[in-house]
């Protein structure tokens, strides 16, 4: 009977699929359908006036970033413009019923699709499981009572560390320090375990001496952002829980990154946002830093660029490029990865590249996404940066390149290597970590009619027949 109950559910859980599949193919159906029923009250229009719409706010946007005066001014008229443009128009003309009609069907396909995709059986790219981790006899800790605003002493990271038994060597901010020669010595000293309470470059720093050691490293996520923390599954509003690690933890594989050397464990980023994290005043005013500064840096479309090479493919020309370790999800709307990194031991550098001359290619960027040629999205091995170069293609020949690293801003001798080192760091985490997140199914409309009628595409039958009775358990 255990193979009845087991096929039983199986057929259950296939049922399920399909009819979520159906669900998913006909409101998308229903969405074109509302449409076309519209076009003679203005259906086009509601498509025409949509996109019209998003790409005059995305043009305005674009001077507002690369310019300034009066052509500034405008372009924030029309980005605020254009969109309640769009919004009265609907209203005035009748159309806001087709257009929340359309819209309301489009979120309930799209989830539905997400949801067949999601279901047991279906292939989702995850990461390694992890094992059980060893408690350590001498872990050490380096806190900086200054990270996330003091996060250190605003939850007694110290206290309870030292009650775990753990080590902890508080970083002084008011000075330069060497962390990365505190961490060798306290490897010297006999540690087992090193970690880090602070924000994500100095966690690299340190992460690069464990790994060099093969040994656990601790992430306690006391800095301002920690998307490092983040994405290993950590509660960022709760620094205090990773210390549990340390009496009831398990441990993962992740991959290093490096970039010409150092370590990184988020991104590396070049171009337009390393110029302005150069500037001394980011620290305390970084949107004001960047809104008087892009207009220098973008110079309407004219100012500096990059050459890179990602995996022997060219990138010429770029204002800016993300290099991540492991890529970020993309953008989804029904996906709580959105902005995480589903995996970090992938073994492949993320790369964003992005080239913006012109408000219409910002428009273009924003209408089309991922499609558009002023954007570019790839995975690789290697990336190399070579340089900085004008608009009207020459090299500049000074030889370096500002650099963000971990929102660390340096500036490194060219050609600047991004490379990994896969599943080369051990990390302990608690077993308990609310943030891990599922990574998403890729969204595939042919794979879903295919879920929707598996007798017709060979799927596999939505029910399988009950088996035949085992003789020997029956007892014949």
């Amino acid at each position: 009977m255990d193979g009845a109950v087991r096929w039983r559910g199986e057929g259950e859980a296939a049922g399920a699929v399909r009819d979520l599949a159906r669900w998913a193919l006909g409101a998308a159906a229903g969405a074109v359908l509302v449409l076309l029923l519209a076009v003679g009250s203005g259906g086009f229009l509601v498509l025409a006036s949509g996109l019209v719409g998003l790409a005059a706010g995305a043009a305005g946007l674009w001077w507002v970033a690369a310019h300034r005066g009066a052509l500034r001014v405008a372009g924030g008229v029309l980005a605020i413009g254009a969109p309640v443009g769009v919004l009265v128009l609907y209203v005035v003309g009748g159309l806001w019923l087709f257009a929340l009609a359309a819209l309301a069907l489009w979120v309930l396909a799209l989830g539905c699709a997400r949801e067949a995709l999601r279901r047991p059986g279906e292939v989702v790219d995850v990461p390694a499981p992890a094992r059980p981790g060893a408690r350590p006899r001498q872990a050490v800790l380096f806190m900086n009572p200054k990270s996330g605003g003091g996060k250190v002493g605003r939850f007694g990271l110290v206290a309870k560390a030292e009650r775990l038994g753990a080590r902890v060597v508080l970083l002084d901010p008011s000075a330069p320090v060497d962390v990365t020669a505190l961490a060798r010595k306290a490897v010297a000293d006999g540690a087992d375990l090193l970690g880090v309470a602070g924000g994500d470059g100095t966690q690299a720093l340190v992460a690069a001496v464990a790994a060099e050691h093969d040994l656990p490293f601790l992430v306690v996520s006391a800095g301002t952002r920690n998307h490092f923390a983040m994405d290993l599954g950590l509660d960022r509003n709760d620094p205090a829980a990773g210390l549990d690690a340390l009496t009831d933890g398990e441990e993962l594989r992740v991959d290093l990154g490096t970039v010409s050397g150092r370590p990184f464990v988020n991104t590396v980023s070049f171009g337009v946002y390393a110029d302005v994290v150069q500037r001394p005043e980011y620290r305390d005013a970084k949107a004001e830093t960047a809104f008087d500064a892009l207009p220098d840096l973008l110079r309407g479309g004219q100012g500096d660029r990059l050459d890179a090479t990602v995996d022997g493919t060219r990138l010429p020309g770029r204002q800016a490029i993300l290099v991540s370790n492991n890529p970020y999800a993309a953008p989804d709307l029904f996906s709580a990865a959105t902005g995480h990194r589903t995996r970090l031991d992938g073994g492949r550098l993320g790369v964003i590249g992005i080239r913006v001359d012109s408000a219409a290619h910002a428009a273009d960027l924003v209408v089309r996404g991922t499609q558009s040629a002023a954007l570019d999205v790839l995975t690789a091995f290697r990336v190399e940066v070579h340089g900085t170069v004008t608009a009207a293609g020459v090299r500049k020949p000074e030889g370096t390149v500002a650099v963000a690293v971990d929102g660390e801003a340096l500036v490194l001798p060219t050609p600047v290597v991004c490379e990994l080192r896969p599943r080369a760091l051990r990390v302990l985490v608690p077993r308990a970590r609310p943030g891990v997140v599922p990574p998403p199914p890729p969204l595939d409309w042919r794979r879903i009619i295919r879920l929707a009628f598996p007798e017709q595409y060979g799927s596999g039958p939505a029910h399988r027949p009950e088996p035949a009775e085992d003789p020997y358990r029956s007892g014949a």
